[in-house]
């Protein structure tokens, strides 16, 4: 990342197209802004995920920033994970059927994700002074707007709440791309917005404009950061599918709900033998998956979950999360 910034003017923006040393070839869109004065350089991502649609709109509108107003650097990679984008893929990449989002700071010589990951991390994370990444629901999964930062770590719960998204989770996962706050010490925050392959106006604008309450937060641009009501939640109660079967999710995102309370039925394959969930906790439903079929080990909710009642389950079919 140094030389593409070194190599771009004060005052201009470099767009371009990178290839990673990777097998097979793999080729990402960057953009670098330099601000016409000296400032931090912010790095934002999008594409983690191959069908987050929403964030990648923002990430490309965000390369669109004036460098004449810009104090610092951004540096825009707007899609990370271009086999996963151009294959449509949900959750995993398609060459080797991981998680991208579980693998932060990747192995060298580990699968091929894992070496994209150890990439990116090496050449891109840990070489900024704050990231950001923007992500959203994948195509079967409908969201309300939240962001997630490492647990304990002030710099990245400042810069989250800079972002202004309407909800926020401290998160102890590991393996996301704000793994480089345990590494380097980076603020980081993951930004989810939309869902379901949707990219609405108003879903772009939010993740958009929340990068912009950031780089006044962090100095980047003129004037303070506009005050918004953000909803700490100190965990993700979450459920996965115990057996593949016909998902009908019985609440939706934005829901609030009370422990015990029943959010959807999982039936076998001939629509028969009902199995009830039940919400393992009170909270506000972050993401639900909206899709017919679950496979065995998917995720089928998650939920927002104030500090009086925290439990935060901890595996998916990676041994994560799944909330990114």
């Amino acid at each position: 990342m140094h030389d593409l910034i070194q190599s771009t003017p004060s005052g201009t923006t470099t767009r371009g197209v990178l290839d990673a040393p990777l097998t097979p070839a793999t080729r990402l869109p960057y953009t670098v802004v330099r601000g016409a004065e000296a400032g931090p350089t912010l790095l934002v991502t999008a594409g983690v995920h191959g069908a987050e649609y929403a964030s990648m709109d923002a990430a490309y509108r965000l390369a669109d920033t004036d460098p004449g107003t810009l104090h610092g650097t951004l540096v825009v990679l707007p899609i990370v994970n271009p086999s996963a984008f151009w294959q449509r893929s949900i959750y995993v990449n398609p060459i080797d059927g991981r998680n991208l989002n579980r693998l932060f700071p990747g192995r060298i010589r580990g699968t091929y994700a894992e070496q994209l990951a150890a990439w990116l991390h090496e050449e891109f994370l840990s070489r900024a002074d704050a990231l950001i990444d923007l992500h959203g629901g994948d195509l079967v999964e409908a969201l309300e707007p939240f962001s997630i930062y490492t647990r304990g770590h002030e710099p990245s719960r400042q810069l989250a709440l800079a972002v202004g998204l309407p909800h926020l989770i401290a998160s102890e996962s590991r393996g996301m791309t704000y793994e480089v706050t345990r590494t380097h010490g980076i603020p980081a925050v993951i930004a989810e917005a939309s869902g379901q392959g949707l990219r609405g106006a108003s879903e772009v604008s939010l993740l958009v404009e929340g990068v912009g309450h950031a780089m006044r937060h962090l100095g980047m641009v003129p004037g303070d950061p506009e005050p918004s009501t953000v909803t700490e939640h100190d965990a993700l109660a979450w459920l996965t599918a115990p057996a593949s079967g016909l998902w009908h999710p019985g609440v939706a995102a934005g829901d609030v709900v009370v422990p015990g309370q029943e959010v959807g039925t999982l039936r076998d394959m001939t629509g028969q033998e009902p199995r009830p969930f039940h919400a393992p906790a009170g909270g506000i439903v972050l993401f639900i998956v909206t899709s017919l079929a679950m496979n065995e080990g998917d995720p089928l909710i998650g939920i927002g979950v104030p500090a009086s009642q925290t439990t935060e389950t901890p595996a998916d079919e990676n041994g994560q999360a799944p909330e990114a």
